[in-house]
């Protein structure tokens, strides 16, 4: 048997970092099972539909690397599952309800220990009307119990006293999400069902209505949501949610995505995998029950080492994604080359990186706005601040090593050996600030003409 996986969101919003993972999830369990990745959008709440949701979906799939076989529109089969949801009118397996919704939250409000039932269930005439107020329920069971075997959460059991005749088709015609999924999954081939255990309840009820249909269950995957650092459900206040906002920060997507896999499945103590790797290794049976925890100190982890990785392996690739983010770069390659050579050690995201980069190319301002810098720079006596910038002038050798050196020597001359108090002001006087890379290598990057320019300022 194929392996079919889906990955079906709603088009409401950004692609969330939970959904990502889930996606991931389906997407490795797929691959490594030689198997079919589909993506379905699930857009039968059409007044809440966003085409620029939809954008953002698929962006944020593409850009993660998660590459899909297959493209759905669950608004394609309305027609499809209306006509599902009638042959179990048909069948004596489903009934048309008159009631409101407010005259069926009433009637669960008096016996709210029990299931709500509709009085249109034990009608007759109800399995054959129909008109503009009338919705599709499900029979469920009146006794007995229902049952699925997750290949995440184990054996979840149901009473089917528990289980409400849910709504299979409004009364405009639309369906709801409790049957066109299992219409949708049957119609794709899907067998192997991988989402969040906010959908577990649903995964047992969803087994009533396959029977039902006489469609063969697939094999359900409930896993755990990933919560905030306080243990609490993720929401806006932990932060970025979507996708985007990590790529805008400067995250690369090898480290994003390992950060997710690690977010509930791993190997022993291996921190680092490659996409390609985890597709070798990648069992959805050995996910964790726990919840997941988002650490962001963690994510800062995996970014450095995705950076430095990329940076060491494809440097011109890295390159092209600082060019792509900001025209304020320096235009010459091998400057720019020097400058993240410099500075990346610094730093876990491209963002900060970049900040730095511009930051020491910008000419300082005057009077220094730094207070450490202005009060390191006014340490520095009239005299050896000239000696300095004479010294300097006639370097010929603008390398590192050569700057270093005469910094030393300068020091040895001029402060009694101690290099910091000749650091300090040359620092404070280059770049405005006290908190910079290792100052003469800076200096090298930034070349003798721009140097000098800023001490004789």
């Amino acid at each position: 048997m194929t392996i079919v996986t889906r990955f079906a969101p709603s088009p409401t919003g950004f692609l969330h970092i939970g959904g990502a993972r889930t996606a991931l999830y389906n997407f490795l369990y797929a691959r490594h099972m030689g198997g079919r990745f589909l993506l379905r959008i699930e857009d039968t709440d059409r007044a809440r539909h966003n085409e620029a949701a939809v954008a953002a979906i698929r962006s944020g799939l593409q850009w993660l690397g998660l590459a899909w076989d297959e493209e759905f529109l669950q608004s394609d089969g309305f027609a499809r599952h209306a006509a599902e949801a009638e042959r179990l009118v048909e069948e004596g397996k489903a009934y048309y309800c008159h009631s409101t919704q407010d005259e069926m939250a009433a009637l669960k409000s008096e016996h709210p220990q029990r299931r709500a039932v509709s009085p249109w269930r034990t009608r007759a005439a109800a399995r054959v009307e129909q008109d503009s107020t009338a919705v599709i329920r499900v029979l469920t069971p009146d006794a007995g119990q229902t049952a699925i075997d997750d290949l995440v959460q184990g054996r979840v059991v149901l009473q089917n006293t528990d289980i409400d005749d849910f709504v299979l088709l409004r009364a405009d015609g639309t369906p709801t999400y409790m049957h066109a999924v299992v219409v949708d999954d049957n119609d794709c081939g899907v067998n192997t069902i991988i989402r969040g255990d906010d959908h577990l309840v649903n995964g047992v009820r969803h087994r009533l209505l396959y029977e039902a249909l006489g469609y063969e269950l697939p094999n359900f995957a409930h896993i755990p949501l990933i919560h905030g650092e306080d243990g609490a459900k993720l929401s806006k206040r932990h932060g970025a949610l979507g996708v985007e906002h990590y790529a805008e920060q400067g995250y690369l997507p090898a480290a994003i995505c390992n950060w997710l896999l690690r977010m509930g499945w791993g190997q022993g103590d291996r921190e680092f995998f490659t996409v390609a790797e985890a597709q070798e290794l990648f069992d959805i049976r050995e996910v964790s029950k726990a919840p997941a925890r988002l650490d962001i100190k963690k994510l800062d982890s995996y970014n450095c080492h995705y950076l430095r990785t990329l940076w060491h392996e494809a440097p011109a690739q890295l390159l092209q994604e600082l060019r792509g983010r900001t025209s304020e770069l320096p235009p010459q390659d091998d400057v720019l080359r020097a400058a993240v050579e410099l500075c990346l050690e610094r730093h876990t995201t491209l963002a900060s990186l970049i900040a730095e980069i511009i930051s020491l190319f910008a000419v300082p301002a005057h009077p220094l706005l730094d207070p450490k810098a202005n009060k390191a720079l006014h340490e520095f006596a009239d005299a050896d601040c000239t000696a300095c910038v004479d010294a300097l002038v006639a370097l010929d050798d603008w390398s590192a090593e050569a700057i270093k050196a005469k910094l030393k020597e300068l020091a040895d001359e001029l402060a009694e050996g101690k290099f910091g108090k000749i650091a300090r002001p040359l620092r404070a006087a280059v770049l405005g600030r006290m908190d910079s890379p290792d100052l003469a290598r800076t200096m090298a990057v930034l070349g003798k003409t721009n140097v000098m320019a800023r001490l004789n300022h």
